[in-house]
């Protein structure tokens, strides 16, 4: 395959790279390296790697770009998401970004488009786990905008599937509890844990997910990705201890969701696994300890959020 895939800088663009060129398929990564980071490539590229700086808000770019290179299929991973308050950034990327890959993609032959998207499109959701049937309702600037984004992919005439992701881990994780409780936690730093629930899934079962949905035979639409399992954020806290082998002094403040969070984000994987006889095989608990033994590996060298800065910082934002 030769794979156009934006954002191929961040953690799930430059993971989906490396196994991409480790099966043999050539790769064109597209970043503006916003939270992607250049660096984590050789300066010498592999073969079948080529890197682009700059941003699917570029219609120009993006379809020279794709005229060039005539990919066979198209990753759309490019998102915005740092500043929770910056709504023009997040239109700008994640709604017209996600239009011009669309129209890109339709005018040069793709065989195939993948989106990857948020599970925060369901905003507060009826019931949980939440299936794939249940209303898109999303609040946030983050959810608002990738979910515009991916309602405008989905009516691409290039066979289209988009994926609502629970939270993968895998190496260079770089937002969300886990690498904020690992980093405090080595620094001898206290942490909060929102009052949430969270889905967590492992990067080898996104590769599978992925592996199934680039495929000319697999079913097109969209899909929950995720183990159908709930953990309190608590549990992560838990699990980051447990493994640093710490002793916490005191009970670790347990804090109601901010105004932007969502109280439990699971999603049903049921019709995912009818569809495309995909599930998850890794348990919270081995997801937990491959993350973890990453970090004791490589570190972290910074952490983002899509939520807002708690009022009182001195705890730690560990949501």
């Amino acid at each position: 395959m030769r794979i156009f895939l934006t954002g191929g800088a961040g953690c799930l663009g430059s993971n989906l790279t490396e196994r991409f060129l480790g099966q043999g398929h050539e790769v064109l990564i597209l970043d503006n390296f916003s939270t992607g980071k250049r660096e984590i490539f050789p300066d010498q590229l592999p073969a079948g790697l080529v890197i682009k700086e700059g941003s699917v808000e570029d219609l120009g770019l993006v379809v020279s770009l794709m005229e060039k290179f005539q990919p066979s299929h198209v990753i759309h991973a490019a998102a915005a998401y740092k500043d929770p308050d910056d709504w023009a950034t997040d239109a700008s990327v994640n709604v017209i970004g996600s239009i011009n890959v669309a129209r890109a993609a339709e005018k040069n032959g793709v065989q195939r488009l993948v989106n990857l998207q948020t599970a925060l499109c369901y905003g507060r959701p009826d019931e949980v786990p939440i299936p794939i049937t249940a209303p898109v309702r999303p609040f946030t600037s983050y959810g608002v905008s990738k979910t515009a984004g991916e309602m405008y992919m989905m009516q691409s005439s290039v066979p289209t599937v988009s994926l609502r992701l629970a939270n993968v881990t895998g190496p260079r994780l770089a937002i969300g509890p886990i690498p904020t409780f690992y980093q405090r936690l080595k620094a001898g730093k206290g942490c909060f844990c929102s009052d949430t629930v969270r889905d967590f899934l492992d990067i080898q079962d996104f590769f599978g997910v992925i592996d199934r949905v680039l495929q000319a035979d697999a079913p097109v639409g969209v899909y929950n990705i995720s183990t159908g399992e709930g953990r309190t954020i608590k549990d992560v806290f838990d699990a980051v201890v447990a493994h640093l082998g710490i002793e916490p002094v005191g009970d670790v403040p347990i804090v109601p969701p901010g105004d932007d969070d969502v109280p439990a984000v699971v999603l049903d994987p049921s019709e995912t696994t009818a569809r495309l006889g995909w599930q998850a095989r890794y348990d919270f608990k081995a997801t937990m300890a491959r993350m973890l033994a990453w970090y004791d590996q490589h570190g972290i060298d910074a952490i983002y959020s899509h939520l807002k800065a708690p009022a009182t910082e001195q705890t730690g934002d560990a949501r």
